[in-house]
């Protein structure tokens, strides 16, 4: 079959097998901004899962679910290295563009108050020209925003841009993506504005998205969090739906496939959309004709885990020290030690405890706290719950497996 018009590749065809089983998100997401622009409370929203599960594509639809609605939308990644500020603001000043320009008074006023915010960002003593200007050619609202506490300034921002879009009848939506990567302060300053939000009945919520422990992040920095958002678990597709996210791209290119192939594409891929997509490019690629047989998956398969290996668990692993890899690779063998016994199926297997891997190792679990503390900064393990820790990447502990 012709390559030029894989449907699995990157950007081509109608809807990304990533997107394949998350109606109900989206429908449920659709009822959330009416409610909201309505004036009808509503909470915010974490979607949480592994990686490759999809959470960035459900996150590009909800917003353009958004936009299609006439809200003002701005979207950000959060990264342990950097403040809130500078890609919030930017983010918000992208929202009250999209809002449009029907009140230009109040639409200057907001703007300062977001440049206000984003230059507070400066140390004390920068030179004018040396402060970091966010594209907004208005002048800053001074008093607004800018005290120096993320807390109350996110607060106040919040407050105003919410207001301008009740004005306007609209709604903003903030998108954050990796948002477990956000600072302490930062996440507490999002859970405190958040709150402002909900008890004014302000048109402006916060969609994130994260890996599995974020509840706990949030948790952990506002005991009333668990009220503040509704979390949605991305998981895995189940079978049916994975099936569909195979087949449907392939009738639109008037191909089929076998029922032995689709058996064994989910018993490679496990229903998780990033694998789907990269088993089904590879798939396509060397299939002669329709409809694709078990054969051609079986031949298929290498140049697939060829691709996973290198773009998805190779550029992580190269992330950690020797040390770390040591760490994560007792990981997978404890799990396989697990499965060994037959109480669970070893891709199954969620979390293992942190003292079997310090048994593994033959050291002393508090010895092994500085590799388990640089992994969970890195995003390669989460805590699942207390004395347990797992991948943040599925099948990661095969990988290592194979690669020893």
């Amino acid at each position: 079959m012709d390559p030029i018009t894989n449907p699995y590749a990157p950007g081509a065809g109608q809807r990304p097998p990533e997107l394949a089983g998350r109606d109900e998100q989206i429908s449920r997401f659709d009822v959330v901004l009416k409610r909201i622009v309505s004036g009808r409370p509503e909470r915010s929203l974490m979607l949480t899962g592994l990686r490759g599960v999809g959470k960035t594509v459900l996150l590009n639809q909800l917003r353009s679910a958004a936009v299609r609605a006439k809200w003002g939308t701005g979207k950000l990644e959060a990264r342990p290295d950097q403040g809130l500020r500078r890609p919030l603001s930017s983010a918000l000043h992208q929202a009250v563009r999209e809002l449009g320009h029907t009140q230009e008074d109040e639409v200057a006023h907001v703007l300062g108050v977001i440049k206000s915010f984003a230059q507070r960002d400066a140390k004390p003593g920068t030179k004018l020209r040396e402060v970091w200007n966010p594209g907004i050619d208005v002048p800053a609202i001074k008093g607004r925003a800018d005290s120096g506490d993320i807390e109350i300034d996110l607060v106040e921002l919040f407050t105003d841009v919410g207001g301008l879009a009740a004005d306007l009848g609209r709604g903003i939506a903030v998108f954050i993506d990796e948002m477990q990567d956000l600072g302490p302060d930062d996440v507490s300053a999002i859970c405190a504005a958040c709150h402002e939000m909900s008890q004014n009945g302000a048109p402006l919520i916060v969609v994130g998205a994260g890996l599995p422990h974020l509840p706990a992040v949030l948790s952990a920095s506002k005991s009333y969090s668990e009220r503040l958002f509704r979390y949605q678990r991305i998981d895995r597709l189940a079978r049916e739906e994975a099936d569909h996210a195979l087949t449907a791209p392939a009738a639109d290119e008037l191909a089929e496939y076998e029922q032995e192939a689709l058996d064994a594409l989910y018993f490679a891929t496990g229903g998780y959309p990033y694998f789907i997509q990269a088993y089904g490019k590879a798939v396509w690629d060397q299939a002669p004709q329709s409809p694709i047989r078990a054969d051609d998956v079986r031949v298929a398969s290498p140049e697939a885990e060829s691709e996973l290996a290198v773009g998805f668990f190779g550029s992580r692993y190269e992330r950690a020290t020797p040390g770390e890899r040591e760490y994560l690779r007792a990981m997978a063998d404890v799990a396989a030690e697990v499965a060994a016994t037959g109480e669970e199926e070893l891709d199954d297997i969620e979390s293992v405890p942190t003292s079997e891997v310090a048994r593994v190792l033959d050291k002393k679990p508090q010895s092994l706290s500085p590799a388990r503390d640089a992994l969970l900064k890195k995003g390669l393990i989460y805590s699942a719950e207390r004395g347990r820790i797992a991948f943040t990447v599925p099948h990661f502990g095969r990988y290592l497996r194979e690669q020893t």
